[in-house]
């Protein structure tokens, strides 16, 4: 079965908790992505920031985006699959969490991103259909 390592985008860049939301925008943009993790000086991971909760939770709500700390839109827990679980899981999960994106982390260690599109390039097609489907109702 494949596994979240087979199929993850690996070395995920992360923003720091403690670094600002125009920062990770930044970061965003240069790298071409529509997400980054936020970990804490532990390294550890605290959340994803996406671009919308740029647009809705800070430029929408009129706040700066430069005085706003990432790790201040991190919510809850961090929503992660581990590197050795198998597809099975990275798509019960992602279906009933109606995630986009699931970090990947071996032990506490962010090693990849799992994203939609790499589920979507890795599986067969009505699972991949099962999956937008779900996430997208």
């Amino acid at each position: 079965m494949t596994t979240a390592r087979e199929i993850m985008t690996p070395d995920a860049t992360c923003i720091g908790a403690n670094e600002s939301v125009l920062d990770a925008a930044k970061r965003m943009t240069d790298l071409g992505v529509g997400a980054l993790p936020i970990c804490g000086t532990d390294e550890r991971l605290k959340g994803m920031l996406t671009d919308r909760d740029i647009v809705v939770k800070v430029l929408g709500a009129g706040k700066d985006p430069a005085q706003v700390k990432a790790g201040e839109l991190a919510q809850g827990e961090a929503v992660t699959i581990g590197a050795d679980d198998d597809a099975e899981e990275i798509l019960r999960t992602m279906t009933e969490l109606k995630v986009r994106r699931l970090p990947v982390i071996d032990g506490h260690t962010l090693v990849g991103i799992v994203a939609q599109a790499d589920v979507a390039r890795a599986l067969p097609d009505p699972k991949v259909g099962d999956l937008l489907e779900a996430i997208s109702a």
